[in-house]
């Protein structure tokens, strides 16, 4: 059997969305920012339709306090349904809303000790399968959509797989970062990764961006994981572990980034994708010129 044969496929995806959203206080008091909109679809939305792209079957919230809007968001409505049914009107618009059962599963981060201790606490449904991570914060638009792209590479290359984005030297000590190897396309062997370096000492500016494929050995290194960068436990810690161990490879992203975890992504994201609606695309750009005095 050949080793691209052996390679197991990625059915499980975790999304980490037990975060209070403080950033965004008071929209988030009362509704999860993963629910706040772009446009017109919530931005947990957008992860799962790139999970799904990508061939992800089963989505694992890893959630808290005041988080249920999020898994009711992918529950059947049948309320609003019926009633729309009645009117004649389109329930297409709720499609990507459905979730096969049993293909949703939730469990609880009780308390908050980083995006390291969040992944670990999905350890019982992952068992011994590689999974995906999607940090819904980072929205990432392209086609074919980023985890479309790392699973490609990924069954390929096995092992784990992270996206990573070139940014400007200056931003680098806000991101973990990859000591980069041998490259073939978009493809770079890892050598190292360092959490939220010093300027002088980051060992490139290719940054983790919101999207990994890891094996389920990391599972046994979160487990006694010591608290690193910011007093938490750092997912990045446990897979430098795995560098040596294991295949390391990062996919450079062929796309577009949006920070949705600050105020001025969100508000970019937004316009952005508005403008490339053919819906209301020049109804925007007309908008966004009138405001500008142009």
């Amino acid at each position: 059997m050949s080793d691209a044969q052996k390679i197991k496929p990625v059915r499980k995806a975790v999304f980490p969305v037990a975060g209070l959203g403080t950033r965004f206080l008071p929209a988030t008091k009362a509704i999860p920012k993963e629910m706040l909109p772009i446009v017109d679809r919530p931005l947990i939305q957008y992860a799962v339709d790139e999970a799904r792209e990508a061939g992800i079957e089963q989505l694992i919230f890893v959630t808290g306090r005041g988080k249920t809007a999020i898994v009711e968001h992918f529950d059947t409505a049948y309320e609003l349904e019926a009633t729309m049914h009645e009117r004649e009107k389109s329930l297409d618009v709720l499609a990507a809303t459905r979730v096969q059962p049993g293909n949703l599963v939730t469990v609880r981060q009780q308390v908050p000790l980083g995006l390291g201790h969040a992944i670990w606490c999905a350890r019982a449904v992952i068992g011994d399968e590689p999974f995906a991570i999607f940090l819904p914060d980072e929205l990432m638009i392209g086609t074919p959509g980023c985890m479309k792209q790392m699973v490609d590479a990924y069954s390929q290359v096995g092992g784990n797989v992270i996206s990573v984005l070139e940014v400007p030297r200056s931003d680098v000590s806000s991101y973990g970062v990859i000591a980069p190897g041998k490259s073939h396309g978009n493809l770079t062997e890892v050598t190292g990764l360092v959490e939220k370096p010093k300027i002088d000492a980051a060992p490139s500016n290719l940054i983790i961006s919101g999207r990994y494929i890891l094996q389920p050995e990391v599972m046994d290194l979160l487990e006694n994981q010591e608290k690193g960068a910011g007093g938490e436990i750092q997912l990045t810690d446990a897979m430098a572990q795995m560098i040596g161990n294991q295949p390391f490879h990062a996919v450079t992203f062929n796309g577009t980034r949006y920070d949705c975890g600050s105020k001025t992504g969100f508000v970019e994201a937004t316009l952005a994708l508005a403008m490339a609606r053919p819906d209301m695309g020049d109804e925007v750009r007309a908008m966004a010129r009138r405001l500008l005095g142009l």
